[in-house]
């Protein structure tokens, strides 16, 4: 089943995989989504099902206060008015709506609040308020994407639209600590996205699209990463956003481990996390002991190395019999992994990435530099890079996290 792309009253339409086996050929209902959620959905499909299926509430984290306060101060600073506010207005702001509460840590709660401080003062030091002229703020959006018979709603925020000299700025704040590339930046969806919703409020400057900028501005780092887009990967980035409710469509919601889960506030209902909130059998073996001995066992030097053998050996016969892919102690947790490595067909990447002039780029087949490469890749090159590659080989490594 083929499927449409509703844009400025036009019809675009574009085709199924060649498998047949499209996602998009399962969608059965509508879906009201946000990049929010399809964004949480990409870093773990169960925190997903979590969150915008079973609705289950968790209490914001210290991070998502403090960037929402951030936020709150960023709208006081731009709110029209005869006499824009001051930076002494908001400091004071931020100060009075600061949340000591949400950390447990005295130095940290002190070093956040530092932080805030030095981006609001940054932030003035770099920006003339006075002569930015803004269309909206906080602009709530909806846009439809069509599917077959489907009508698919993606909603969200966009925290800032300006009018430029020449045309318009379209910006979404960040208190992010990394800074992404000027490709990460060139590809994002979720500016994409703002982008669709902004055609939609004013189809005209589609004629005029070398004249909108769509910007994140890093807080942190005092540094505005701007981009443009093409009326084609606008359309792009609808296809992408049917792709992706396909995938949730066809979902196990399996849990995907990350970085992000020590912020995650489902830990204590994860199946990756259950050993660290489970009730303590008196029967069991003392596995934290084994777990504290593992441990350290593989920071020594290789003499260790039959001793720890061993000691993998009885956490993986107990991971089975408990039925569980993480276990804790107080030394740290010890997560197994399923490891696949792939082989790849040369002549079928040469074909898929030479006309893009990103094949000179891998000087040999392997899997870094080609996820390196990849990730600025339009998304049919991915499918068809995904369809070129097969599993070499599967192997069961531990990864230890001190506590």
């Amino acid at each position: 089943m083929a499927g449409v792309i509703k844009y400025q009253g036009s019809i675009f339409s574009f085709p199924d995989d060649s498998s047949g086996n499209s996602s998009r050929s399962n969608l059965i209902s509508t879906m009201k989504t946000s990049y929010s959620a399809l964004d949480t959905f990409l870093t773990c499909p169960l925190k997903y099902k979590f969150s915008q299926i079973d609705r289950i509430k968790t209490p914001k984290s210290k991070e998502q206060v403090f960037g929402t306060l951030i936020h709150g101060t960023m709208k006081l600073i731009h709110t029209p008015g005869i006499i824009s506010p001051t930076l002494e207005q908001a400091l004071d702001f931020f100060s009075k709506n600061w949340n000591a509460e949400v950390f447990t840590d005295e130095i940290e709660e002190r070093s956040a609040f530092s932080q805030g401080v030095s981006m609001i003062q940054d932030y003035y030091k770099k920006n003339d308020i006075s002569k930015i002229n803004i269309v909206d703020l906080e602009s709530y959006f909806q846009i439809e994407v069509e599917e077959g018979e489907e009508n698919h709603i993606v909603s969200g925020i966009i925290d800032r639209i300006d009018k430029t000299e020449d045309g318009y700025e379209i910006i979404d704040y960040k208190t992010a600590k990394k800074l992404p590339s000027q490709e990460k930046v060139d590809s994002d969806l979720q500016l994409s996205i703002y982008l669709s919703s902004f055609l939609r409020r004013y189809p005209k400057e589609a004629e005029h699209l070398d004249k909108i900028k769509v910007s994140l501005y890093y807080l942190k780092h005092g540094v505005k990463l701007s981009s443009e887009r093409s009326l084609e990967q606008v359309k792009k980035s609808e296809e992408l956003i049917v792709d992706l409710i396909g995938q949730i469509k066809q979902s196990k919601f399996e849990p995907k481990i990350s970085g992000l889960c020590d912020w995650c506030g489902y830990q204590k209902i994860c199946p990756m996390w259950k050993h660290k909130f489970r009730e303590k059998d008196s029967e069991e073996i003392d596995i934290e002991k084994i777990i504290e001995e593992f441990v350290s066992t593989r920071s020594e030097v290789k003499s260790k190395s039959d001793r720890l053998g061993e000691l993998q050996e009885i956490i993986g016969k107990y991971m089975d019999q408990k039925n569980v892919e993480q276990v804790f102690a107080d030394a740290g947790s010890i997560l197994r992994t399923l490891r696949k490595t792939y082989r790849y067909d040369a002549e079928k990447l040469r074909e898929i990435l030479e006309p893009l002039g990103k094949w000179e780029e891998i000087l040999k087949v392997d899997g870094i530099t080609l996820r390196k490469v990849s990730g600025v890749l339009p998304i049919e090159a991915r499918r068809e890079i995904d369809k070129a590659k097969t599993i070499d080989k599967e192997s069961k490594s531990y990864i230890v996290k001190k506590g």
